[in-house]
């Protein structure tokens, strides 16, 4: 123990080994805190200057970019209505639509009017070129799939909103570093995705469905605003140097401008921001709910539920709904749903929203048919891809046609098999799979069980006049009639 602590080998008192350990413990603070501010400064390694001209030098769109512009978009839209994602970032790599949103947030964070107008102007122009393009190119092409990358365009989520303010944070730092990070701005222009809402707008005004444009409009603004407020912030952040008016009237009179549009911009981003939290937290309980209970659910029979056809609306301001669909002609006991709809009301955010099944036994094979068409047009941006679309509705459709061609009067086969064959003591019915391992079938099967002392050689006779009468009875020659004990 050194010897400024303690003399004539008195041992140190409790008052000194605690301050030893606070001196021990502010040091170990002092060196996290210098760790981090080294790891997490940005504002020593910015270069101001040369940030604002890159993003000034980016706003126009004439000549060159105009057309690398239009080519991004023609490029877009065919990667869109192929459904090819690869496509898609190769389009948005080359686009250059960043340019007037950087220097819109910009502007009002250092308060420089001119170039304020000067992006706005080029944002509208940049919007109305994308979104003739797109319509000219769609409203010609004769190919018009609504795929599902088209449709993912026209309804913004909370995930949207976080990636295009971290998308928006990541892009103007980078611009801001001595040197700027290619692969950083690259990479946020593939994850904000500005293009393809826009694409989707053309879309939707060229085959007449304006819910679409609007939804995919919607998506590209909330973009844009998260993307403005996260360079806004930034600048502000890096304390750009502020725009110098000689006239102080002017100055105080374009700061208060620059406030008040900030501020604009702010709150329908946070009201924004809270609606699509709140539809997230509503679709989250929703699946736990249906985790928890209709995806439990043993069907006794030939039912099915069919969790791709699910429907979650959060209907801001209107009645949330649950709509399930449920396949097959056995029926979920009232009682069950009535337990269902209890257990719904235990998460807090479901207890308004109502709960609407859709069961296959209560209609016929035409209006199932009909039924799974329109949850197909409404549900397929939710379906992997056009493939899985197309087998999840064929294997539907096949099952209700065949189950509905295949119901079985068992009651009054069972009244005259018993009048038209005296050694007959039990029978049975049941749907049997079966298969070749080339095809799947489902075979109707009669088991007799017949009365004791019968010969062998009567028994194959009987069999064979019951399998000859229930062909022709049922008009089903697949029908097989199986000997039981």
């Amino acid at each position: 123990m050194s010897e400024h602590l303690f003399a004539d080998n008195e041992p140190p008192t409790p008052q000194d080994s605690g301050d030893e350990v606070k001196k021990d413990f502010k040091g170990l603070l002092g060196s996290i805190r210098k760790f981090l501010s080294e790891l997490l400064e940005i504002r020593t390694n910015t270069d101001a200057a040369a940030t604002k001209e890159s993003i000034i030098d980016d706003i126009p769109f004439k000549g060159h970019t105009s057309w690398i512009l239009i080519c991004s978009i023609f490029i877009a839209s065919v990667g869109l209505n192929a459904n090819s994602t690869a496509v898609v970032i190769g389009a948005m790599l080359i686009s250059p639509l960043m340019g007037p949103i950087l220097g819109m947030g910009m502007s009002l964070a250092i308060n420089d009017i001119d170039t304020l107008r000067r992006s706005i102007k080029n944002f509208t122009v940049m919007v109305v070129l994308s979104v003739v393009t797109a319509f000219l190119f769609f409203y010609l092409f004769p190919l018009r799939d609504e795929s599902s990358e088209l449709l993912a365009r026209t309804k913004p989520d909370i995930r949207d909103v976080l990636i295009a303010f971290f998308g928006g944070l990541a892009l103007v730092i980078a611009r801001a570093k001595k040197g700027t990070i290619a692969s950083v701005i690259f990479g946020v222009a593939i994850a904000t995705a500005l293009m393809p809402p826009l694409c989707t707008v053309g879309f939707g005004l060229a085959i007449g469905k304006p819910w679409y444009a609007a939804g995919a409009m919607y998506l590209f603004i909330i973009n844009t605003i998260f993307i403005g407020l996260a360079t806004f912030l930034v600048i502000k952040f890096l304390r750009f140097p502020m725009v110098r008016y000689a006239n102080s009237q002017k100055r105080r009179f374009i700061a208060r401008v620059a406030s008040i549009t900030g501020i604009l911009v702010m709150v329908p981003a946070g009201f924004t921001f809270y609606k699509v939290f709140q539809e997230s937290l509503f679709k989250k309980q929703a699946q736990e709910f249906l985790k928890e209970t209709v995806e439990v659910y043993q069907f006794q029979g030939a039912g099915r539920y069919v969790d791709n056809l699910t429907k979650l609306e959060y209907n801001d301001g209107k009645t949330p709904l649950i709509e399930l669909v449920c396949m097959g002609d056995e029926i979920i006991p009232e009682n069950v749903v009535n337990t269902w709809r209890t257990q719904k009301n235990e998460f807090s955010r479901l207890k308004e929203a109502e709960l609407h099944i859709i069961q296959g036994g209560k209609d016929d094979s035409e209006e199932k048919f009909n039924y799974v068409s329109e949850l197909y047009e409404k549900n397929k941006a939710e379906l992997l891809n056009k493939d899985e679309q197309i087998r999840l509705l064929e294997e539907e459709v096949a099952s209700l046609t065949k189950n509905a061609g295949k119901q079985i009067p068992f009651t009054d086969i069972s009244a005259e098999a018993k009048a038209n064959y005296e050694n007959i003591a039990g029978l049975g019915f049941s749907y049997q799979m079966r298969t070749d391992f080339s095809k799947l079938d489902t075979v109707p099967v009669f088991e007799v069980k017949w009365k004791d002392g019968i010969r062998q050689s009567q028994k194959n006779t009987d069999a064979q006049k019951m399998l000859a009468w229930l062909k022709l009875r049922l008009q089903d020659s697949t029908l097989v009639i199986k000997e039981v004990e």
